[in-house]
């Protein structure tokens, strides 16, 4: 859940000393070593993944807090985290968080641990959902709308509480925060979290990443049997399309007119490596002919360039590392990068699963967490959330109805899994 996110940089000095060091790196050969250190720590075997999410896991179980919640403004970083004290963004990113570790769950070896934790995770979802915008430039309530509407489109796809009241409550509240998701769309089409510039009862600035996931989980709740404003929807897909950039990068923001920014700038590729992830699962999603060679090159720049999201992790502040990468892009990156591969031929998920296995495995802490990037009490809970789901799904051989072994991969066409 990004934050302090928007695309200005550093002054030219800042940026010149910045260069000077990544051309000076460069020489000395530090991109090598690194890939090499990668590949002499060896890649996990399928016991390293499941005991990862098994720490994982009970991470997530011991740390729910009291009201079913994950997450909260406790513990902020002095002179970072206390600048954020609007209680409605505190709120905004508690449902959010919640609703990720609640998707989470559903990957999770079902126990009546996990089935109690799910249970009051949801309910707390079903109780606080509908959150406020917290300011005229802070928009962040929209990250509770994403990744609630998300985590709804999950809980009634799974079926467990159909013919319950808490089914009739998800579908209820779910198809709010769906029509709640499209009354903070921006003229653009696509959805961000700050709204310098209008400061407007609608929202002017968005961003291609968050653009993406809306429209990932606004498709599955389609999927699962919710109302999607459809000409929004088409507007969503259409704002990541233009994202789109010659070099194969998604440009940070929703603009008019898209360009790459400087050569160390956040839109060349080294900067867009998670982006890319997100916005080309979404296209595809939405039923745009996207080629296995598209998703392969994503992919492949993903891995060769991950050193750049090495760096930015665990940095306190945003855009302070090279290609005005964040720490918060990394965890994120790699949930949608699972998304991709999923989708792949069964011979590219063999090349490309260990590989994302291994950047996830290596980061967990003693206590069975991960995490990117320090936000109050947010970081650990939502990187064991994304953490999870892409590992589990590294070990599913079950693949989404949309994907195809031929060189073109296409969403299912018709009423159901494309936008028009």
């Amino acid at each position: 859940m990004p934050r302090h996110s928007t695309t200005k940089v550093p002054s030219a000095t800042a940026m010149l000393a910045v260069l000077t060091l990544a051309v000076a790196l460069m020489l000395a050969g530090a991109p090598a070593r690194v890939i090499a250190s990668d590949q002499a720590e060896g890649l996990p075997t399928p016991d390293d993944v499941v005991a990862t999410v098994k720490a994982a896991t009970g991470y997530a179980l011991r740390t729910q807090n009291a009201d079913g919640s994950w997450g909260g403004f406790q513990n902020p970083a002095v002179g970072i985290d206390d600048f954020w004290s609007n209680i409605e963004t505190h709120r905004a990113w508690t449902i959010a968080t919640t609703g990720l570790v609640c998707m989470a769950i559903l990957d999770m070896t079902p126990t009546a641990e996990t089935d109690a934790a799910y249970e009051r995770g949801i309910d707390y979802l079903l109780e606080q959902g509908i959150v406020k915008r917290p300011s005229d430039w802070d928009t962040d309530n929209t990250w509770a709308y994403v990744y609630g509407v998300h985590a709804f489109a999950r809980a009634v796809a799974d079926g467990r509480f159909k013919g319950t009241e808490r089914h009739d409550k998800l579908v209820s509240l779910g198809q709010q925060l769906i029509d709640h998701l499209f009354t903070y769309q921006t003229p653009s089409g696509g959805w961000g979290y700050y709204d310098f510039d209008a400061v407007a009862r609608r929202p002017a600035w968005a961003t291609s990443f968050m653009t993406a996931a809306a429209v990932i989980g606004l498709i599955e709740a389609r999927d699962a049997g919710f109302r999607i404003d459809e000409k929004g929807l088409a507007a969503a897909v259409r704002a990541v399309e233009r994202c789109k950039l010659p070099n194969g990068a998604y440009s940070y923001s929703v603009m008019a007119i898209p360009h790459t920014g400087r050569l160390t700038g956040i839109n060349q590729i080294k900067g867009s490596l998670s982006r890319i992830q997100v916005c080309n699962v979404a296209l595809l999603m939405a039923g745009k002919e996207i080629t296995v060679e598209t998703l392969r090159t994503g992919l492949d720049r993903f891995f060769e360039h991950h050193r750049f999201l090495d760096v930015a992790r665990k940095k306190p502040m945003p855009h302070e590392a090279y290609y005005a990468n964040s720490g918060y892009f990394y965890f994120f990156g790699h949930f949608y990068a699972g998304m991709v591969i999923q989708r792949l031929p069964v011979e590219d998920r063999a090349r490309y699963w260990p590989r994302l296995q291994h950047h996830i495995v290596k980061t967990q802490e003693k206590d069975g967490s991960m995490w990117d990037y320090y936000m109050n009490s947010y970081h650990r809970p939502y990187g064991v959330a994304f953490s999870i789901m892409a590992l589990r799904a590294s070990l599913s051989t079950d693949v989404p109805p949309e994907r195809t072994d031929d060189a073109t991969l296409v969403a299912p066409t018709g009423d159901e899994g494309a936008a028009p």
